[in-house]
């Protein structure tokens, strides 16, 4: 997926609008972000090893949120993906999905990679799905 392409399930539409190779997250995790406060303490985190450093994706917190995930350790050319997999009216379902660059799966290199995806604002409960 490129960035800005958005994947769709209903009205949702999830759009992945930055990616990076270094989060500085060693684990898995998925950040649900309804402020603009909190979106520039995960950028401070993340740029306090890079010069020059990422800027802040901008959003209108009125109108949209953010999803952060970061991948955890991973080989360099494996790539997480995040996609809305099912929903109803109280629930959003998001899975993960793996994709390998060719030619880079067998790299010795590890990364930290994360993306950064925006939807519209949602009050439904949001519900990782563990990959398989």
């Amino acid at each position: 997926m490129e960035k800005g392409e958005a994947l769709n399930k209903g009205t949702e539409k999830l759009t992945m609008v930055l990616q990076d190779n270094y989060s500085g997250s060693s684990s898995p995790e998925t950040l649900i972000i309804k402020d603009r406060e909190t979106l520039k303490k995960f950028f401070i985190q993340v740029n306090k090893t890079r010069k020059p450093g990422l800027p802040v994706p901008e959003v209108d917190f009125t109108k949209e949120m953010v999803l952060i995930h970061c991948s955890g350790e991973q080989p360099l050319g494996r790539q997480v993906m995040l996609s809305i997999t099912d929903g109803n009216e109280h629930e959003l379902i998001l899975g993960t999905s793996i994709e390998e660059k060719k030619g880079k799966s067998n790299s010795p290199t590890i990364v930290s990679p994360f993306k950064v995806y925006k939807m519209p604002l949602t009050s439904k409960k949001i519900i990782f799905q563990k990959a398989l």
